[in-house]
C-alpha cells in the first residue's frame, strides 16, 4: 500500500515539473530565423533612434534669387550649380533633397534652430561665419568684384569715391567692403539689398552706380545682358565656397564631405561645372 502512495506521489511531481518546463520562455536557438528577426528588430529600432536625417531628407536653405547657384527659372523651379551637386550628394548619401528658400540675412540663426539641415548657396567661408556653423570641404573658388554700367566712368576702386555702392545684406560682399576702410569710408552711400538681382537691375536704371558681388553670381549675369555691364579689373579679394552645416554636427559634415569627394572623383562635379559655367572651375 505505502509503495502504490509513494509510486503515485512521484508521478504527480514528474507530471508537474514536466508542465512548468514546458510553460517556461524558450530562447530561439543561435542563428534560427526567430533569432535573426529579433535581431533585425533591434538593429532597426536603433537606427531610428541615430538617424542622420529627420525622415531621411536633407533640408537645404538658399536664397532663390542667387544665380547661377540657386534661382528660379521661368517656370519657377529651383535651379542652378549648387541645386545639381547638391542632389549628387543626397543621392550618394541615400536621402531625399528638399529646397527651402530662406532669409539669406538670418541664414545662420535658421540653421542652428532646425529649420533647415544645411545653407548650400553660394555660401563663402569667412572668420564670422566659422564662429557660427560648421563647413564642410570647399568645392568652389570664388571673388568679391564690382560690377558697373558698361558706360560708367568708374574704371578702379578709386573711382567709387563720392558714389552709391549695392552690396547683398548679410552676404560676405558686405563683410568685404567694411574690410575695406579706404572705399567704405569714401563712399557717398551703401545700399544694401534682400538679393543681388534687385542691386543689378537697380544699377541698369541707375539708382545706384555700382554693385559688389560674388564673382560667379556677377560674370554669369553680365554674359546673359551683353552691352549693358562691365566688371572693374581690381577686387576686393578671394574666398571659398562651402556648405553650412550646424555645428558640432559630425557625422552630416562626415557624410556630405565623403559625398563631395566622390562627386568630385568621378568627375560628376567638373561635368556640373561646364554646365553653368562653360568650364570646370571647381575647387582643386
Amino acid at each position: 500500500m505505502k509503495n502504490r502512495i509513494l509510486f503515485i506521489i512521484i508521478s504527480i511531481l514528474a507530471f508537474s515539473l514536466a508542465f512548468t518546463g514546458c510553460s517556461q520562455k524558450q530562447e530561439p536557438a543561435k542563428g534560427s530565423a526567430t533569432e535573426v528577426s529579433k535581431q533585425n528588430d533591434e538593429n532597426k529600432k536603433g537606427n531610428s533612434e541615430d538617424k542622420l536625417l529627420e525622415n531621411d531628407t536633407l533640408v537645404l536653405g538658399l536664397d532663390d534669387s542667387f544665380p547661377p547657384m540657386g534661382f528660379r527659372d521661368e517656370e519657377g523651379k529651383i535651379v542652378g550649380f549648387d541645386i545639381d551637386l547638391a542632389e549628387e550628394v543626397a543621392k550618394r548619401m541615400g536621402v531625399k533633397l528638399e529646397l527651402k528658400p530662406i532669409d539669406w540675412s538670418t541664414k545662420s540663426l535658421t540653421l542652428n534652430k532646425g529649420d533647415i539641415d544645411v545653407i548650400w548657396n553660394g555660401f563663402s567661408i569667412d572668420e564670422q561665419r566659422k564662429k557660427e556653423v560648421d563647413f564642410s570641404t570647399p568645392y568652389l573658388n570664388n571673388k568679391q568684384i564690382v560690377v558697373v554700367s558698361n558706360d560708367s566712368k568708374i574704371e578702379d576702386k578709386d573711382g567709387l569715391s563720392g558714389k552709391i555702392l549695392a552690396v547683398q545684406s548679410g552676404s560676405t560682399s558686405d563683410t568685404a567692403l567694411s574690410k575695406d576702410k579706404k572705399v567704405s569710408g569714401s563712399l557717398k552711400e551703401v545700399k544694401k539689398y534682400s538679393d543681388n538681382v534687385q542691386a543689378l537691375m537697380d544699377l541698369k536704371i541707375g539708382r545706384v552706380d555700382a554693385v559688389l558681388v560674388d564673382e560667379v553670381v556677377g560674370r554669369y549675369y553680365v554674359a546673359k545682358k551683353p552691352g549693358d555691364y562691365k566688371i572693374l579689373k581690381e577686387d576686393f579679394g578671394t574666398e571659398q565656397y562651402a556648405v553650412g552645416i550646424k555645428k558640432g554636427n559630425t557625422k552630416l559634415t562626415e557624410a556630405i564631405n565623403k559625398a563631395l569627394e566622390e562627386v568630385r572623383a568621378d568627375g560628376t562635379e567638373a561635368e556640373i561645372s561646364k554646365k553653368w559655367f562653360g568650364e570646370d572651375i571647381v575647387s582643386k
